[in-house]
């Protein structure tokens, strides 16, 4: 019942004045730009900075994750993580974005490389990141769920920063309506005819996928014992993300490649498609977790944490 509700209400029809985009917000007199400055034939883009302060954040905070007793790592090794993660996320991310959205590049294979022009998917980079992370773990014979769980509780992070840096690009508008924060993209609709307010559907990802979710992480780590059950966490932020983004899509503007196949047919989008075994993954991690909990040594130390 939730969910067709949530269609309907999202695909509403508004009025003309907001199909106008008359009375709400431009985006254009917002002063917005992708890029930060450029010099030379060198241009520094705030989706770039995004990335970085996601990764430098996330660092920072699984420092002070593993200063807590139990930790399925030590200190020296969170330098080495930050480099298989970091790989993971690029080559995941991009390579789920061909596969999952864009995959006529393969005819033009150049255009893979081309990370300046966007188009990365964050399905694809959780993959990419698991990959690193399960060498990681064996390079250095760690729990790999345990690390898993410690990272999962630093990605919020960088999961806030990139929706916001879509924001400032203007790109992956919602649809259009009516609500008193409706604002007018531009080039969401073929020249000529006019530009309708949308739902800034950037901004609730960031509030859900990043704000949220890291609020529900946070009380998980610091305030229960959920990180002595292996899978618990990393369960627990698969299965909020999914919802999150599921919930979301409702509100965005359907991916233009995919109109007139089965996937619009389905009336939900390629995100959600990726969304349903993310939700059910983690749903199985989280039910599954109590069963491996054990005895946690901690990697520094001698003292056992129950």
């Amino acid at each position: 019942m939730i969910l067709p509700l949530l269609a309907a209400a999202a695909q509403t029809a508004v009025p003309a004045a907001a199909a106008a985009g008359g009375g709400h917000i431009r985006f254009a007199d917002l002063g917005l730009h992708p890029d930060v400055f450029s010099i030379g034939f060198f241009t520094l883009r705030w989706y770039s900075l995004a990335y970085i302060a996601g990764i430098v954040i996330g660092w920072w905070y699984l420092l002070k994750l593993l200063a807590q007793p139990g930790a399925p790592m030590a200190r020296r090794h969170a330098d080495d993580l930050v480099f298989y993660a970091t790989l993971g996320i690029i080559l995941g991310g991009r390579i789920g974005y061909v596969l999952f959205y864009a995959p006529d590049m393969f005819l033009h294979p150049l255009r893979i490389f081309r990370l300046w022009d966007g188009g990365m998917s964050f399905h694809g980079g959780v993959i990419g990141t698991s990959l690193g992370l399960i060498l990681f773990a064996r390079k250095h014979k760690l729990d790999w769920l345990r690390v898993h769980d410690y990272i999962a509780a630093c990605v919020p992070f960088g999961l806030f920063f990139g929706r916001l840096a879509n924001f400032v690009n203007g790109e992956l508008w919602g649809k259009p309506a009516d609500v008193p924060w409706a604002i007018v993209f531009e080039r969401t609709v073929p020249y000529g005819v006019a530009e309708p307010a949308r739902h800034p559907s950037q901004l609730y990802e960031a509030a859900l996928e990043g704000v949220l979710l890291f609020a529900v992480m946070w009380f998980a780590f610091w305030k229960t014992k959920a990180r002595y059950q292996p899978g618990r966490l990393v369960g627990l932020f698969v299965l909020g993300y999914g919802i999150a983004r599921f919930v979301v899509e409702f509100f965005r503007e359907p991916d233009a490649q995919f109109r007139g196949t089965f996937i619009e047919a389905t009336h939900i989008h390629m995100g959600q498609w990726l969304c349903l075994p993310m939700i059910a993954g983690g749903l199985y991690l989280m039910l599954t977790a109590p069963g491996r909990r054990t005895r946690v040594e901690p990697i520094a130390g001698t003292q056992s944490v129950a």
